[in-house]
């Protein structure tokens, strides 16, 4: 989608801090960080919403997680939380599926 805001990054209109990129995916690092350490996993794919998913991005979706993984490991984070939001009643502002991955702080329950 031409207007979206990961897409326009992605295509380097706008700039931010990328911690990760490749074909399919790519991080950066939250622009309004809610943790000492907040990225955004996010597929290069348009997809607004998880509930948008197919059969078809199962693989696309395990990558998002394990790529947080990698980042947590690299950047030796013990304890972190991943986080998808679902539609605007569940905190999405930018619909274009999105990986939170935060650390450096206590994380509570429920988490808001």
């Amino acid at each position: 989608m031409a207007d979206c805001l990961f897409c326009r990054i992605k295509r380097k209109e706008i700039p931010a801090k990328f911690e990760y990129e490749d074909e399919e995916i790519f991080s950066i690092y939250d622009a309004h960080p809610q943790a000492p350490f907040h990225l955004l996993i996010i597929p290069t794919l348009h997809l607004e919403k998880i509930s948008d998913l197919t059969a078809s991005h199962a693989a696309l979706m395990g990558r998002l997680i394990y790529q947080a993984k990698q980042i947590a490991d690299q950047n030796r984070w013990k304890d972190y939380r991943l986080i998808f939001n679902n539609g605007q009643e569940a905190g999405q502002s930018v619909f274009h599926i999105h990986l939170h991955l935060l650390s450096g702080r206590r994380m509570s329950w429920p988490p808001g």
